[in-house]
């Protein structure tokens, strides 16, 4: 049911039977390594190429989240996938073998709740029984597409954030489990006007709090009312941004914002602002935070993944980068 402007409530109960976290070793290393069900030793994850290994991260981020679940292949009606490079090609090409209805999204680093969002919204409204949501990122595939490649050594500013190298999936359905996806809110695009493609936290703080302040108003409720409101990969640069403009509207998240960007790295792992990538907010919600939600250590989050909606070609001719962000509540169920 929609509930205000942007916000989807899931009235007839919609839950996560089991979620899986794959990374790569940097990440690995991080605080919240032992979070994570799998990481590879290497970034080529076994595989020849770059984008084979993202396909393999993808992979294996799926596998075990069915295994976790106990549920086979052929019980998920649809699958929801994404990722950041051309075409969709990582989650189209692990599709390809994969039994269900495929819906193939594009939010760029908002991509995780994306998907969540759309598969619980078709799991509530009964078009399908069984839905997966999944997205992955790697490094040298997201440098090279958008950047430069590894091997051409290009000096880096303090503002640019670093590439999470991991997948993560959600397994979404009506049976009541631990952890219910309460409601979406789905984002709208917002550009600040930044142009500085190695700087997205300042292009997309907006956006992030754009949404949170919809949400808000939506469910006509205070930021104190979650535990946690947590961002996609804003970045120490960021990050104080979207605070003070959801301060300028109201609402002081100060004391329950965190920002998965800064939450994967230690702060000598050297990746300058922070992590980013579809797999960032992911790798952290479908591992650290359901486990706290399993805990009883959270009761109720909202999940706010950023997107920055740029290519490589429109940067060059200088236009802007407008930005999303979609959010996504996950409530803690008590006695299951």
């Amino acid at each position: 049911m929609k509930q205000g402007k942007q916000t989807w409530v899931f009235d007839n109960g919609v839950y996560i039977k089991g979620s899986a976290t794959v990374t790569g070793p940097r990440e690995k290393q991080g605080p919240l390594g032992q979070t994570y069900d799998y990481s590879f030793e290497d970034l080529y994850c076994g595989e020849d190429t770059w984008e084979r290994a993202e396909q393999a991260l993808l992979n294996k981020s799926i596998d075990l989240c069915l295994q976790k679940a106990k549920v086979r292949k052929d019980a998920v009606d649809l699958l929801v996938s994404g990722d950041l490079l051309n075409q969709n090609v990582t989650s189209n090409y692990v599709a390809r073998d994969f039994p269900s209805s495929f819906l193939c999204v594009f939010g760029a680093c908002s991509t995780s709740m994306e998907a969540l969002a759309i598969a619980s919204s078709q799991v509530d409204s009964g078009n399908s029984d069984v839905a997966l949501a999944s997205t992955s990122s790697h490094y040298s595939t997201a440098e090279r597409q958008f950047r430069y490649p590894t091997e051409y050594g290009g000096q880096k500013p303090d503002t640019q954030t670093s590439t999470v190298t991991g997948a993560g999936a959600a397994l979404v359905q009506k049976e009541r489990s631990f952890v219910q996806v309460e409601a979406a809110t789905i984002g709208k695009v917002v550009d600040f006007s930044a142009n500085d493609p190695l700087d997205m936290g300042s292009a997309m703080a907006p956006a992030a709090a754009d949404t949170i302040v919809q949400h808000l108003k939506d469910m006509n409720r205070q930021p104190e009312e979650y535990d946690m409101i947590l961002t996609g990969d804003l970045s120490s640069v960021g990050t104080p941004i979207a605070k003070k403009l959801t301060y300028q509207f109201g609402y002081d998240i100060e004391n329950v914002h965190r920002d998965c960007g800064l939450m994967v790295y230690n702060s000598n792992q050297n990746v300058f602002a922070g992590g980013s990538g579809c797999a960032v907010s992911a790798v952290v919600s479908y591992g650290h935070i359901m486990q706290q939600l399993r805990s009883g250590e959270l009761n109720k989050v909202l999940i706010v993944a950023t997107g920055a909606l740029l290519s490589p070609t429109i940067v060059q001719q200088k236009e802007t980068i407008p930005c999303i962000a979609h959010g996504v509540v996950l409530k803690r169920v008590s006695g299951s």
